[in-house]
């Protein structure tokens, strides 16, 4: 029996925040759409890519009769590989997906969806888009262009927006978010952004950056991380590697005492802080001490909200020409930090046991604390309401 088709677009959302944002954004304007089916891509791993095929068989599979259409950085990097699958119908560049022309539908159409329609209490804004550095390990340029920055005013336009349909908390997302205002007039700083959002609404309780790049983090935006209570204790870094040589040939911009000391200066002025980082196990000529320094800055800068990835050797790189390590290596040595960013994880949420937290409901019946740690919820708690709860355990992972 063929299922029924979608009664309103579905948004298939995969990757990086910047999609969910993205994704959001693609469900309003398309809200007068039937029987359409909408597969935001990732590219950014050969793993994501085949996730991307396997959802995009998925949807087919469970949308038989409806039109499907493939956007995203996969859509834009593996053009041709996408493009010839038998259940795609279309594919829409990853730079006019928010254009409403590519869709065809009115100029005028909305850019969030309405209050009764929100999934989610947390409204994620893209602020910027594309980067301008060249790691040699990262096909993202090539789907996502150069950086780009959304003017204050549009932003606040956004988070407007945002907060009249109800949401409660606002998180700026970004390809490269602290590249945010390079290209713009005086050439601001995201702390500029930040504080503008601030300022503007006083009434907005949480604010919250997604991942960032440690070495270009401000003056203004740093002491907001540091005193600013408004902005979540919560700091997810693009850190990569622990090794220096490794981050070298990455061809990162920073070394690990950059990060080291990043975080010992955050915590000694904001002691609640927790850190999440971005870690890629078996980087081609990733030696067994290299390895050790990956697994050490786990615990050296307490990381206890971990992406834990295998390099994934993407063609057109630079990476891709360097000596690989077999497979079986680099699955085994991520499968050993996500052990470690595990065990750092157990510790810090067991160090939580007796605080009492004020949690952000989702409609899953958890929620979200400032520091990112997740809370299983009394039932009558509401989605979109903050909740002080005393934690007395955890289970599965979560706060209880």
């Amino acid at each position: 029996m063929n299922a029924p088709a979608p009664l309103k677009p579905t948004i298939i959302s995969l990757g990086c925040r910047m999609n969910i944002a993205e994704s959001e954004r693609m469900r309003a304007m398309l809200a007068g759409e039937h029987d359409l089916v909408v597969v935001n891509s990732c590219a950014v791993t050969g793993e994501a890519l085949r996730q991307t095929r396997q959802a995009i068989r998925r949807a087919r599979r469970d949308h038989p009769t409806a039109r499907l259409i493939v956007t995203g950085c996969a859509a834009e990097i593996d053009r041709s590989e996408i493009g010839a699958m038998d259940a795609v119908d279309g594919l829409v560049a990853n730079a006019a997906k928010l254009d409403p022309r590519a869709w065809n539908v009115a100029a005028d159409a909305p850019v969030i969806t309405r209050a009764e329609d929100l999934a989610r209490t947390r409204a994620f804004i893209a602020v910027q888009n594309g980067c301008d550095h060249a790691c040699t390990f990262c096909v993202i340029p090539q789907g996502r262009g150069v950086s780009r920055s959304v003017a204050v005013t549009g932003v606040l336009r956004e988070v407007e927006a945002h907060l009249l349909a109800g949401a409660r908390e606002i998180v700026l997302t970004g390809v490269d978010l602290t590249s945010w205002g390079h290209d713009l007039p005086d050439e601001p700083r995201l702390g500029v952004l930040v504080k503008a959002i601030l300022d503007a609404f006083p009434a907005l309780h949480r604010l919250r950056l997604s991942s960032v790049d440690g070495v270009e983090i401000d003056a203004a935006l740093f002491d907001l991380i540091a005193h600013e209570q408004r902005v979540m204790p919560h700091l997810h870094l693009s850190l990569q590697h622990g090794a220096d040589l490794i981050l070298k040939r990455m061809k990162r911009r920073h070394l690990r005492r950059d990060a080291v000391e990043l975080v010992a200066r955050l915590k000694s002025l904001r002691p609640d802080i927790a850190v999440g980082a971005d870690l890629m196990a078996g980087f081609p000529t990733e030696t067994g001490a290299h390895h050790a320094d990956n697994l050490s800055i786990i615990d050296e800068i307490g990381i206890v909200h971990a992406h834990i990835f295998p390099f994934s050797s993407r063609p057109g790189t630079p990476a891709a020409r360097m000596p690989q390590l077999p497979r079986a290596l680099v699955k085994a040595r991520a499968a050993e930090l996500r052990a470690r960013a595990a065990a750092c994880r157990q510790n810090w949420l067991e160090g939580l046991v007796g605080e009492t937290l004020c949690v952000l409901a989702e409609r899953d019946g958890t929620g979200y604390a400032p520091n990112y740690a997740r809370v299983a919820l009394p039932a009558a708690a509401r989605a979109g309401e903050t909740i002080d709860i005393t934690v007395s355990g955890i289970e599965e992972g979560l706060l209880v």
